[in-house]
């Protein structure tokens, strides 16, 4: 693949890598016609979208994105620092509401200025913009098809467009422009069955760095008379069966749960039991929370671009699935929970 897809990496150590679950609530002209007709087209575009992840994680870049999803549409500054004590990232809201993540190693915290919070989420799947960066790619291969569709420009930049295709209807598809020269993720669309674009994370400014100063990954926010709200997941390897409160009895093939643990939802006290369930890329969140005398229930769907939300009520529980994976997914693995004998 590196004889057939020259790397120019300016940050000499490695490869390059671009949410939180509250915050972020992320084609062009063939460069040759055997790059994508030949039998290995598949194998090339799975060996692009590894390097492309394995970038993600080792360059230092500052950049800004757009992110459209529904008729919204909210930019942000993200700056990302690799190293040997782990990875770092801070990322800004320059439109809409003031809001700050940052991201040191496998600790992520929110702030939200409008409500005087902050929330810290400590997990092994601290991602924020490369929550669409499979890792690594064979995980996923018996459920995606891949392609190098052609080439295109993003901020300045060329890149491969490459194509990820569902193997059922039970997941999105995905389209990624990968940076010829860096191999960073420079834009991203989630795709429903009939090909429409439900949600989109496109850089329109990005620098690739030799170093990114600590004073580039501070909060501007310091959180002192804020309300902190602290949450723990445990990776699968580390859950034991007495955690385990609840089963899913139903998921799409090659779904597996990947962590497991207590959660609070909009702000509130009470916790909830969260489990996160992923196939290497698409990832489905359930919450069981028990309800209160007074507390305000919600069934049925909801949809906001490319996340489906589906909710019932059980036993004197309330069930949610969270998703960016389509409406039936997310209601039959809510269906499908149920207490663990």
């Amino acid at each position: 693949m590196s004889e057939l897809l020259p790397m120019r990496n300016k940050n000499k150590n490695t490869f390059p890598r671009p949410g939180t679950t509250v915050f972020i609530a992320l084609t062009w002209l063939l460069f040759q016609a055997t790059v994508v007709f030949a039998d290995s087209a598949s194998e090339k575009a799975q060996m692009l979208i590894n390097e492309m992840s394995r970038a993600s994680h080792d360059l230092n870049y500052d950049g800004v994105l757009v992110y459209r999803c529904a008729n919204q549409m909210n930019t942000m500054r993200i700056i990302h620092k690799a190293g040997g004590e782990g990875e770092h990232e801070r990322l800004v809201s320059l439109t809409g509401s003031a809001r700050e993540v940052i991201r040191d190693g496998n600790t992520v915290r929110c702030f939200f200025p409008e409500n005087k919070a902050v929330m810290v989420e400590k997990s092994h799947a601290g991602k924020l913009i490369s929550s669409y960066l499979p890792d690594p790619i064979e995980r996923i291969a018996d459920h995606y098809h891949f392609e190098i569709a052609t080439q295109d420009r993003v901020a300045g930049r060329n890149a491969w467009v490459v194509n990820i295709i569902p193997g059922d209807n039970l997941r999105y598809g995905y389209q990624l422009w990968v940076d010829q020269d860096t191999r960073l993720m420079l834009k991203s669309e989630l795709k429903n069955s009939d090909g429409i674009t439900l949600e989109q994370i496109m850089f329109t400014q990005l620098e690739v760095l030799e170093q990114i100063p600590d004073s580039l990954l501070k909060p501007t926010i310091t959180g002192a008379d804020y309300t902190w709200y602290e949450t723990t997941a445990k990776s699968k390897m580390e859950v034991q069966n007495s955690d385990i409160r609840w089963i899913v009895t139903w998921m799409p093939d090659g779904f597996t749960m990947s962590e497991y643990g207590k959660q609070s939802m909009s702000m509130s006290q009470v916790p909830v039991d969260h489990m996160v369930f992923t196939d290497g890329l698409a990832m489905v969140s359930i919450f069981i929370e028990k309800l209160t005398r007074d507390a305000q229930s919600a069934e049925g769907p909801s949809t906001m671009g490319g996340i489906n939300t589906y909710a019932v009520l059980t036993g004197g529980y309330q069930v949610t699935a969270v998703g960016e994976v389509p409406m039936t997914t997310v209601r039959l693995m809510a269906n499908s929970v149920k207490p663990r004998d």
